[in-house]
């Protein structure tokens, strides 16, 4: 095919993957918003609940951890599902199980109570993040996917950015109303939008190219053709199967970094709110409102870090740097005590450092992970990955119920960071696309041969 129907200068393949992004991308956001607040809402929710129900930080640690043991176990069931029954049906029935398992958080009284939940909630979430980028994987060109992606991690962010205030909001002003707690309101407020975007998505999203009455036959052939050059590219990155996946040792490699920078989000994810109150705030509202800080900074950081390695092409030194900056935001965060602006700029690093690099974690998955394997393969990496969301609280968890301070257990969670880093530059698999700009002597150069310098965190 022509070349530049994959260049980002090409009028008409701008025009279709605009319109390709501007279909998928806003409604799956939105439901990763849903997705991403409904397992940090509880780091808002404990400041109250643990007092009104009697939990002390082990139990809500392994409430909070607990959820990942589910998802895990569902994690590659629920992908390879994906693979079989299509995109619809699967995001449907996770959509919905997870809304009204969310909602019902708020009846629970006894630590059994919140574990059972916990655990149903990832049961019932399992696949929903590596199936969008599994299905992406579909839509769009390895060349064009880390900035898809980006925008789509951006839920994160975003979650986080309006999340903590909706949350501290709802706990402040619903609270007593109809005989319930306010974090009872939160619970129920926020998951039940899931539920009825679960509903909305077997009628909105198409499985695939082929079957989008919204694209023009030319559209869909040049889509095709682009993802079919896209697979075919490289002459290193050959055809996994699934039992493939299973042995790579690069898999596993992509799986540990992961689990080191999942370690590193429910760290943040888990216990923001806490780490601003030990600065001086107490009410619910104000927590919320300092929360979105980090997340702001973060979004701004996802966008700048993701938009330079797909013009570069360059992943590895991109991802590893920005976990780096991460992992001494996070240690940081942990010494500081008492100061709130200072624990803002750390805790600002930290969400931007360990929430930024995470598409190009995807990036180079998925240009590495190709065929029949796809979705196992992703499934794969994130379960490996996800057991760091289990790993993380219980680490804080414990380390700050025996010496009463997150110090101890964030130094460790920067240690993990620092060892995934190494691993990111060390072992990672190579983008096998070339950037889209040539040099300007004409000359070929390896997209993974370019300096650390070039990586702009």
């Amino acid at each position: 095919m022509n070349h530049n129907s994959a260049s980002l200068g090409d009028p008409q393949a701008q025009s279709t993957y605009r319109k390709i992004t501007l279909r998928l991308i806003p409604f799956l956001f939105l439901c990763y918003v849903f997705a991403f607040l409904d397992r940090i809402n509880i780091g808002i929710a404990q400041l109250d609940m643990k007092q009104d129900v009697g939990f002390s930080d082990l139990t809500y640690s392994i409430g909070a951890g607990i959820f990942f043991v589910g998802y895990v176990l569902m994690e590659v069931p629920s992908n390879l599902l994906l693979a079989r029954i299509g995109v619809k049906r699967t995001f449907s029935r996770i959509m919905i199980l997870w809304g009204l398992i969310a909602a019902a958080t708020a009846f629970v009284t006894l630590p059994a109570h919140l574990y059972t939940i916990r655990f149903l909630l990832g049961l019932a979430e399992a696949g929903l993040y590596p199936g969008v980028i599994f299905y992406l994987t579909r839509w769009y060109p390895v060349e064009r996917r880390a900035k898809v992606i980006a925008i789509f991690t951006c839920a994160t962010g975003i979650a986080g950015l309006l999340g903590g205030p909706l949350s501290g909001w709802l706990m402040t002003h619903f609270d007593g109303a109809h005989g319930m707690q306010g974090w009872q309101w939160m619970f129920i407020v926020e998951g039940l939008p899931a539920t009825v975007l679960g509903i909305l998505a077997i009628f909105y999203l198409d499985n695939g190219p082929q079957e989008a009455r919204w694209l023009s036959d030319g559209e869909k052939a040049l889509v095709s053709r682009d993802l079919h050059r896209s697979s075919a590219v490289s002459e290193t990155h050959s055809e996994h199967t699934f039992g493939r996946a299973l042995t790579d040792f690069r898999v596993y490699v992509m799986g540990f970094v992961w689990f080191t920078q999942i370690a590193g989000v429910f760290a943040i994810g888990f216990w923001l709110p806490t780490l601003i109150k030990s600065s001086g705030v107490s009410s619910p509202l104000e927590i919320g409102c300092y929360s979105a800080i980090p997340y702001f900074v973060s979004w701004v950081a996802l966008i700048a870090l993701n938009r330079h390695s797909d013009h570069t092409m360059e992943r590895r030194w991109h991802c590893a740097l920005a976990m780096l900056c991460g992992a001494a935001g996070l240690f940081a965060a942990g010494l500081i005590n008492g100061n709130l602006v200072l624990s803002l700029v750390a805790l600002s690093v930290a969400t931007a450092g360990i929430l930024a690099p995470n598409p190009l974690i995807w990036a180079i998955s998925t240009d590495y992970i190709r065929g029949s394997g796809a979705a196992g393969g992703i499934a794969v990496i994130n379960c490996v990955g996800l057991l760091g969301g289990f790993v993380s609280p219980m680490i804080i968890g414990s380390i700050k119920t025996l010496t009463n301070s997150m110090a101890g257990g964030l130094g460790a969670i920067s240690l993990l960071m620092v060892l995934g880093a190494i691993a990111a530059i060390v072992f990672a698999p190579r983008t096998s696309s070339a950037p889209l700009a040539a040099p300007a002597d004409g000359g070929a150069r390896a997209a993974d041969d370019a300096a650390p310098a070039s990586a702009a965190v």
